[in-house]
């Protein structure tokens, strides 16, 4: 039993998928920052490097995309046409493929794709594709000879897993729409004289509608009426038999109400459970993410090898989840518990691969390496929830580290010998310190020696306002008298 959950504010828009009691899937978004994932604008082209078979072009927005060109040429005019070489100024519909990451602007590609319910269009690609995951031969080539009928020549349609079993007037309407939407966006390039937004991808709601709404779907519940609406008329439109299983939903909150809060809470942890006992470790580096399993107080009831087994199996199948669930992207190494059966290692790589077929975001699980590491990849594309919700820590830098006390105190101890060799200073120093540091050094005699060593006075003070692993350090002065004051000494 499948679930859908939509929260709408004004704010931020949350949608959850549920399968039984198992939370599987969570996605953000918010209007201030909308994903450029999918859109399609007319770009003009700013720099081209022939050595990294790139073009950097400029779509409007803060940062250039990145353009791989390959061989520098692209089809002028109709698919299949001549190719010409690219150069800066040239003028190009691109779509984007990545948001940008941090210092890094938007990935862009020139194969274009307008997707629908059950079809790809591909507007400059004249191919036909079937989803793999597709896997009566007969209905692959059903589909395929409904499409063929109808897709316009010199273009390029993927057919979806949606379209099993759908009848052949609703996929050839998809694809007319599709066209329809295609034209529009050859109108606006024409008529935009710089660069602009010519397609823009659906939000969040009709995206998952579109792309995760099926049969296995036995309920969708929305919290906002205006929003319910959308969804309703939409599904009378490509779905009708399944309209009853939209419901509006009128209580408080409806995502603490499901059990939803408390667990997406849970995705900023490093730490991830396991039912038996063991658990997970996930950490994020630049390059890559890395997950330990541990057995912590999981022993097993037969014997090592078995026990190192049945715990990397319920740990594959949480790892698959917590990618999905926290967006993860990139290299991804997983250190499971050492196996020393081939058939244990054989096993464990057929399960994630089957659980890799779940994901709707590309995902390869590669092999395991030769120190027993087994390697993931898996696709970037939009922000992720730990983008959405989080930013780096501004005393550590996002490192989750700070100086201690004592690595506090050796540095203060420095600095003031260092300042002590240029001037001395008669009247001393104040250290400032996080109320916590000042009660771990209450005990330390380095700042006693220092004092004694310099001849000078060094005076400690707690301050609640700074920060662990942080400290300010201050010349006293002597204030000299004036005035009135000067005349009575």
């Amino acid at each position: 039993m499948r679930a859908i959950i939509v929260n709408v504010m004004p704010e931020e828009t949350r949608i959850a998928v549920k399968d039984g009691d198992e939370l599987v899937g969570l996605e953000l978004e918010r209007p201030q920052h909308n994903h450029l994932v999918g859109n399609i604008y007319k770009g003009i082209v700013q720099n081209v490097l022939p050595g990294m078979q790139a073009a950097f072009v400029d779509i409007g927005q803060s940062k250039n995309a990145f353009l791989y060109i390959g061989d520098g040429k692209t089809a002028v005019g109709e698919p299949g046409g001549e190719r010409k070489k690219i150069h800066i100024g040239q003028a190009l519909p691109v779509q984007i493929t990545k948001d940008e990451v941090g210092s890094k602007g938007p990935r862009a590609t020139l194969h274009l794709t307008v997707p629908g319910r059950n079809v790809v269009l591909m507007p400059k690609s004249a191919y036909i594709g079937t989803s793999h995951r597709i896997d009566s031969e007969e209905e692959r080539r059903r589909l395929y000879d409904i499409v063929q009928e109808a897709c316009p020549e010199g273009m390029g349609i993927i057919i979806r897993t949606a379209a099993i079993g759908q009848s052949k007037k609703n996929i050839q309407r998809d694809i007319r729409y599709l066209v329809k939407v295609w034209q529009s966006v050859e109108a606006k390039m024409r008529l935009t004289k710089n660069t602009g937004l010519l397609y823009r991808d659906v939000d969040l709601v009709i995206r998952i509608v579109r792309d995760i709404f099926d049969e296995n779907v036995t309920e969708m519940l929305i919290d906002d009426e205006q929003v319910f609406h959308r969804v309703q008329d939409l599904l009378m439109g490509i779905a009708p038999e399944w309209a009853d299983r939209l419901h509006f939903y009128s209580g408080h909150d409806i995502f603490a109400d499901y059990g939803i809060a408390e667990e997406a809470a849970g995705l900023a942890n490093r730490y991830v459970e396991l039912k038996s006992g063991g658990f997970l470790v996930i950490d994020k580096t630049e390059a890559m993410t890395v997950i330990d399993v541990n057995t912590g107080s999981f022993v097993g009831n037969f014997n090592l090898a078995e026990t190192a087994f049945v715990l990397n199996q319920e740990a594959a199948a949480e790892i698959m989840r917590q990618l999905r669930l926290r967006d993860i992207g990139g290299i991804i190494l997983v250190d499971f518990i050492d196996m020393e059966k081939d058939e244990h290692n054989k096993a464990l790589l057929q399960q994630m691969r089957q659980l890799a077929q779940l994901d709707r975001t590309k995902t390869n699980v590669v092999d395991i390496t030769a120190l027993g590491l087994v390697e993931i990849t898996r696709k970037k594309s939009r922000h992720n929830i730990d983008n959405l919700l989080y930013t780096d820590c501004p005393v550590c830098s996002g490192s989750g580290k700070v100086l201690s006390p004592e690595a506090v105190a050796i540095k203060v101890c420095r600095e003031i010998r260092r300042a002590e060799r240029r001037k001395h200073a008669p009247e001393g120093y104040t250290l400032q310190l996080s109320t916590e540091a000042v009660r771990q050094l209450q005990a330390a005699d380095c700042f006693q020696r220092l004092q004694k060593e310099l001849g000078i006075r060094l005076t400690v003070e707690a301050d609640g306002e700074i920060a662990p692993g942080c400290y300010m350090l201050l010349q006293n002065q002597c204030v000299q008298p004036t005035g009135k004051e000067a005349g009575k000494i």
